[in-house]
């Protein structure tokens, strides 16, 4: 690596973490400032476990912070290395020694490279093992959360619903599950049984909720009800927290959600279009990260330390209408009709701006 290579990576990694630093720090103090009034309504808490509860929870939603902010971080970082290399008039002697701009941006652009390797690795194997922990409200204690579950369904179709699911002891109160089956009519089901318990606690050696005072009833059947000692289910309890909200899906690994996607198409849960939508922002999202500051890179390369600031906010501009177009495809592609259509949406912001990259870069003045 040249000594030119060198200065712009370590200007460009000092940009990269004061701006991880400034906007992750800015996401939580905002949260925090929102949300105070949630960690302390627990009275039973002294200040000691308060802050530690704060700490352990933004630490944990750091994750999903990095996640969202992953392609403005690198952004700004850019703007960092390279509007200090303006202001010194350093661009301008790189280019009177005879070497090209292009070749200035080119360890940036490695580094986003492998930057954005980090992103997906933050998506794909950090956050889906914390997902349940993800999932907590703020005024949760670790360890003692607990929720209410509504009708989740399982790899078998049954539905699974409860009065309360303890986090602490993996234990369903008065749980009722419906064993359901297919019928002749196209995706169609039928509850065919049903399981009531005292309680269901999950057995981590066998993979099966083991039933306190455990009943089954067959429809139809005039024997009434018998004993029943376990439930076998892929549904395991950290996947309850994750399970019980839409939304919390984001939470799972590209892997997870197309599981989920087959057992949507097969009829066994709901949303297979919001599912699907998620399935192909997993792909996109970080090639339209890249796009973003491939797009900034040639505006930020300015050589007239006055045009520093309309090169910064030209490029700030350019990422907010990335990110208003990215938003309104993830509006729109769950809501249309077709299948096809989710992934025209999920793939409309590459095909906008990646070409415009290229032919920003392909125009930049060197």
């Amino acid at each position: 690596m040249k000594i030119l290579d060198r200065y712009v990576v370590k200007n460009f990694l000092i940009g990269y973490a004061i701006a991880f630093c400034v906007l992750i720090g800015l996401r939580i103090i905002i949260d925090l400032f929102v949300n105070l009034d949630e960690f302390t309504e627990r009275s039973d808490l002294d200040a000691l476990a308060v802050i530690k509860n704060i700490s352990i929870f933004y630490c944990l939603n750091s994750t999903l912070y990095f996640r969202d902010f992953a392609g403005m971080i690198t952004v700004v970082a850019a703007a960092f290395s390279f509007g200090k290399m303006v202001r010194y008039h350093e661009l301008v002697a790189v280019m009177a020694s005879g070497v090209s701009l292009k070749r200035v941006i080119g360890p940036i652009l490695l580094l986003a490279l492998l930057l954005t390797g980090l992103f997906v690795i933050d998506q794909e194997f950090i956050i889906p093992p914390l997902a349940d922990k993800l999932a907590r409200r703020h005024d949760d204690i670790p360890g003692q959360e607990s929720y209410n579950v509504w009708f989740i369904s399982d790899s078998k179709g049954s539905l699974i619903c409860s009065q309360r699911f303890d986090v602490k002891t993996s234990t369903l109160h008065n749980p009722t599950i419906l064993l359901r089956r297919r019928t002749d009519r196209l995706g169609a089901w039928e509850v065919n049984g049903r399981i009531d318990a005292e309680r269901a606690v999950y057995n981590s050696q066998t993979g099966r909720w083991d039933l306190i005072e455990g009943r089954f009833t067959e429809k139809g059947s005039l024997k009434g009800a018998r004993a029943i000692a376990s439930y076998s289910s892929d549904i395991a309890p950290k996947d309850i927290p994750v399970r019980q909200k839409s939304e919390q899906t984001t939470f799972l690994s590209w892997r997870q959600l197309a599981v989920l996607v087959a057992q949507a198409e097969q009829g066994k849960i709901k949303d297979l279009r919001q599912l699907l939508s998620q399935k192909h922002f997993r792909v996109t999202e970080p090639i339209i990260n890249l796009a973003m500051l491939m797009v900034c890179l040639p505006i930020l390369v300015c050589r007239d330390p006055k045009s520093t600031k309309s090169a910064t906010m030209i490029s700030f501009a350019m990422v907010g209408v990335c990110f208003i177009a990215i938003f309104f495809c993830k509006m729109m592609a769950p809501e249309t009709n077709s299948f096809y259509e989710i992934g025209f949406w999920a793939w409309l912001p590459v095909f906008v701006f990646l070409p415009i990259a290229f032919i920003k870069l392909d125009s930049m003045k060197t």
